[in-house]
Formats: C-alpha cells, structure tokens, sequence
C-alpha cells in the first residue's frame, strides 16, 4: 500500500497518486470507470478529482457526467468512507453558468453533492479565478460550506501567482479559510509557469499541490511521436499536435531512455519525475484501461536516481 502524505495544511492525507475523473463518461464509458476505480482503491490510492463542468466538451452533455458516474460508484460499492473526493466549480457550465459569485457556488455545491451522491466534498476547488467577484465574497461563501460541515477544504485551480497570495491575505486579514491547494499545469513539457511564478508561493505558504495534465494530455506515454499518431486518442487530436516539436520530442525520448534502463512504462517514470519534486504532493492523472492505470500507479514505487533525474531535468529544462 502507498505511504500517505499530508495535504497541504489540511487533516487529509493523501496517497502518491490522484485518479483524475475527467475522462468519465468522456473516453471511459461508465461500466469501464467504476472498473477502473475499483482498482484505483483496492491498491489503496485514495484521492478522486472531478469538475462540475466534466464533460461539457462531448457532444449532448452539459455538465455533471463525471460528477454522477462518480456518484453512482460511491452508492454501489458503499466505499465512500475509503476515498477523498475533490471537485471544482467555476467553470462555465452547458448553461452558461460560471464563476466564483456566492449564488453561483450555493447552487453548484447542491448540485454537485447530489450528483455525487455524499453529503460532503473533501477538498472544493475553485477552478478558474473570477476577477468580477471580490476575493472576499468567495472565501466567505467557502467559509460558509466549511463551518456546515458541507466541505472539509478549500483549493484554486488555475490562479496566477498574483492573485493567489492575494487570496492568501485575504484570507488572513479576514479571518477566513484559505486554499490549501493549488492544482496547476505542470509536467516535464510544462514546467515554466508552476516553477516561475506559483511554485515560490506554495513552497512558502506551505500549500499542497495537485497537477493536472501530469502527463501532457498523454504525450509524455511517448505513443504520440508524427502527425500520424494524433488519431490515436480523442486527446490526440484535441490537444498533441503542439508538442510535436524538438523540445517535446527529445524530452518524450529521453523519459523512453529512462524507462529502458529501469525497466518500467514510459509513463512511469514522468509520473515519479514529478513525485520527486518537492512541492508536489500527487499528480492528477487519467486511464482508460486497467493496464494503463496500473503504469501510473506503478510511479509510486519508483525512485528515480540521481542521474535519471539529472538527464530528465536537463532536456526539460524551462
């Protein structure tokens, strides 16, 4: 079983490795998610992050899919006690609803958790930032859910710098919750904006850190190589072609050249790349299949030396 780790300043603990469930319902069809975490939580991995807004980019769907394909798992198995279920509001919903206003979030908790079928969310993230909402009013909305009893913590999701320790001393000045997560874009292709601008800030106010597209939306499985290959996957050909330059590919080849001489998955070895840093706390990260879920969660185990760190940081350098 995985070691657990605190996250951020909160009472949760985390396992290594969160399953990210934007692909429910999406490119993993109900039957096969509840497959997939059944698996996810017999190998004692803990941490499932969702949206509202999953999957409003699939034709017919208008939100809430992953939310409710989610929801219906936790009242078949029964396990919701074993898992932490993080989700997100923010984003603009199929009706056009978005933001951070105190309306906007009390309608979106209620709906999430009757999606989710629970009466509480573990960690509730703000997805995007809303400069036309005070700071003030969405850290008292979230006070609010907290002191209910409705959310146990709080996060952002895709902040600048800037306006995280904005929130941060909002929070302090007021008296208030603060975010005591941040998900952001970060991976072996991405590394400058988390390291530039928000990576000094978590480390100093010791928040802990989620990253999405951990595997650059599956470029770093190195099965995307030519033009050719983006057909592979509906992720192939939303989100690949831009990697396909000469910094993606030397670093997709040096992760291969790694994953040779230990003997693992390609995907193995970006993931424990990322498990090594010293801000992250687990990587958010997708499957679609039993087989490739147990490659993620194999970088739980894997320490990756000296030298392989050094090669990987050197390709990858921002």
């Amino acid at each position: 079983m995985p070691s657990l780790r605190p996250l951020g300043a909160t009472t949760l603990r985390v396992a290594p490795i969160a399953f990210g469930g934007n692909v429910f319902g999406w490119t993993a069809d109900e039957r096969r998610s509840h497959e997939l975490l059944d698996r996810f939580v017999d190998r004692g991995f803990n941490l499932i992050d969702t949206a509202d807004v999953y999957s409003t980019w699939v034709d017919g769907h208008t939100g809430g899919e992953s939310e409710s394909i989610l929801g219906r798992w936790l009242a078949r198995t029964g396990r919701r006690d074993e898992v932490l279920i993080a989700t997100k509001v923010g984003m603009e919903m199929g009706s056009g609803a978005q933001g951070l206003s105190p309306s906007h979030i009390r309608a979106s908790v209620d709906d999430s958790l009757r999606r989710l079928a629970t009466d509480h969310i573990d960690l509730y993230q703000a997805h995007i930032d809303d400069a036309s909402t005070p700071l003030v009013d969405t850290l008292a909305t979230f006070a609010d859910l907290v002191r209910e009893g409705t959310v146990r913590a709080i996060g952002a999701s895709n902040f600048s710098g800037a306006r995280l320790r904005e929130a941060l001393q909002v929070s302090r000045d007021h008296g208030l919750p603060r975010f005591e997560t941040l998900q952001p874009l970060y991976n072996l292709v991405d590394r400058a904006p988390f390291e530039s601008d928000l990576e000094p800030v978590v480390r100093a106010e010791h928040l802990g850190v989620l990253t999405y597209s951990s595997l650059a939306s599956g470029f770093l499985s190195g099965k995307y190589r030519t033009a050719a290959d983006l057909g592979q996957s509906p992720r192939g050909s939303r989100r690949m072609a831009r990697r396909l330059e000469e910094r993606g590919l030397r670093i997709v080849d040096e992760v291969r050249h790694v994953a040779a001489r230990r003997g693992v998955a390609p995907t193995t070895v970006a993931l424990a790349w990322l498990l090594q840093r010293p801000s992250v706390t687990a990587p958010i990260v997708s499957a679609t299949s039993v087989p490739q879920l147990d490659e993620v969660l194999a970088a739980a185990d894997l320490t990756l030396s000296a030298g392989d760190l050094a090669d990987l940081d050197r390709v990858s350098a921002p």
